[in-house]
């Protein structure tokens, strides 16, 4: 949720230094075939052709829409991916070509479909990003356990504001791979159920791993277990879902996501628009939240992420709501990264409980009682998702679909990462010409729409009963 994305890929070819126009990618849709076709879309030109593709693999389309996979959890290893976006490398050597990109650019401009230069890419899919910001999941599993309402909104709130910093992976602010239409990511975490035994190590230091926990296939039976599964469902606009159950705490939440990104002159503002949905089975309530806004700043020097905007969290069957602001920072002075939240009962219009401080730094928790409770968000015990090794997931499973552009991002061949980003793209283009000409529609796996939103197929509040 915090990381920004600029919602697509652009190539450092010669058409940059040669001055030719930006060029827009995608074909234009009857209506009835748009993916997402419950979101407005965009008209746009005729797609450009591969002939920069050199891979040798076939780009002939193929069918996506099969049945879901039920992910056997003993297939699941402790991830072992390390990458963070600390070195410049590449974005010092090519600013010429960003300038270049820069100047074709008006304020304000829509940047869906501008094509950015390979070389900013971090290495993950945007659908992996969101399975990071549930780094925390021992936040998120006692959430239920508040004692009455008020309590369950203020420990949602804290996981919900501790979420962002273990997102981002390093200090630079690059994108995620902008996911394939039909692209999944599935991965789980396991959380003693002793608290004591929760341990994980700190993202402010090396640490060890869970000692704990099951090295490689299988799951410890002590534990609590989150599972996660992502799903790019629309390709224009782009719009993710993802979702998160833990049912022997008989929670999920499910979260829809399109990610529009403009140009702001030395930054890219991304909006994240969209709604989640927190079950908590056992207590019938429903908590719906926002989400914020990011923002890329300093594209031209040393990149950075900055969060704004005002996010809304409601409990209709209690009363209870948050309202959450992220504060950018003024052109002159103040401080970066600030966040102030306000927990309120909104049947008496009190105030419970007050938060200000850093999302990646400190939080400070003050209650009505007057009584205070300090966070350090970079202290927090990181516990590490489960993911299935590449050799065993499916064609579309993010790291398996993009492993050869992962691969040539870690040995800094720009041209390579860009030589098999191309053929992703184009196969994708191939696919969504392939549906117009034998007017087949977009089938989705895992989501459903529903309004103007997606909800997982088999969310726990259709499979399991909750409590009266």
């Amino acid at each position: 949720m915090s990381s920004v994305q600029s919602t697509s890929d652009f190539e450092p070819t010669a058409a940059f230094l040669s001055g030719a126009t930006i060029e827009w990618l995608e074909p234009k849709l009857a209506d009835h075939l748009k993916n997402g076709n419950t979101l407005q879309s965009f008209s746009v030109e005729e797609d450009k052709p591969a002939s920069d593709c050199r891979e040798s693999v076939s780009t002939e389309p193929c069918d996506l829409a099969g049945e879901e996979e039920d992910i056997d959890c003993e297939e699941e290893q402790e991830d072992s991916f390390t990458d963070t976006e600390e070195d410049l490398g590449a974005v010092e050597e090519q600013r010429s070509i960003i300038l270049h990109l820069l100047s074709q650019l008006k304020l304000g401009m829509d940047l869906t479909r501008v094509v950015l230069p390979t070389f900013i890419l971090e290495k993950r899919s945007l659908l992996e990003m969101y399975a990071d910001f549930m780094s925390h999941p021992d936040l998120f599993v006692t959430i239920t356990d508040g004692a009455g309402p008020e309590e369950r909104m203020i420990r949602f709130v804290e996981y919900y504001l501790t979420s962002f910093h273990e997102g981002r992976k390093g200090a630079v602010a690059k994108k995620p791979y902008n996911p394939i239409i039909g692209e999944t990511f599935h991965c789980s975490w396991s959380v003693p159920r002793d608290p004591a035994q929760r341990g994980g190590f700190s993202s402010s230091s090396q640490g060890s791993l869970n000692k704990d926990l099951p090295e490689a296939g299988g799951e410890a039976p002590d534990c609590y277990h989150v599972r996660f599964v992502a799903e790019q469902v629309s390709h224009h606009p782009p719009v993710s879902g993802f979702y998160a159950e833990c049912q022997e705490r008989k929670m999920c939440v499910n979260t829809h996501v399109w990610t529009k990104s403009k140009f702001m002159g030395m930054s890219i503002g991304v909006s994240m628009i969209g709604e989640g949905l927190l079950c908590l089975l056992e207590h019938g309530e429903e908590y719906t939240f926002t989400l914020p806004c990011a923002y890329a700043r300093s594209i031209l020097t040393v990149p950075w992420v900055e969060l704004g905007g005002k996010v809304n969290v409601n409990c209709a069957k209690s009363g209870y709501s948050a309202a959450i602001t992220f504060q950018t920072k003024p052109f002159y002075g103040g401080k970066l990264h600030k966040v102030t939240a306000e927990v309120k009962h909104n049947p008496t219009n009190a105030v419970v409980c007050r938060v200000q401080g850093e999302w990646n730094g400190v939080l400070e928790f003050t209650y009505h009682n007057g009584e205070t409770r300090v966070v350090d968000v970079t202290q927090l015990p990181v516990t590490k998702k489960r993911v299935r090794p590449n050799e065993m997931q499916g064609p579309y499973e993010s790291r398996r679909l993009w492993q050869n552009v992962t691969e040539a991002l870690r040995k800094k061949d720009i041209d390579k990462a860009t030589e098999h980003k191309c053929f992703l793209e184009e196969r994708q283009r191939t696919e969504e010409r392939h549906r117009i000409e034998t007017e087949t529609p977009w089938r989705t796996r895992y989501f459903q729409s529903e309004g103007e939103g997606w909800v997982y197929h088999k969310p726990l509040w259709k499979t399991l009963v909750p409590n009266p």
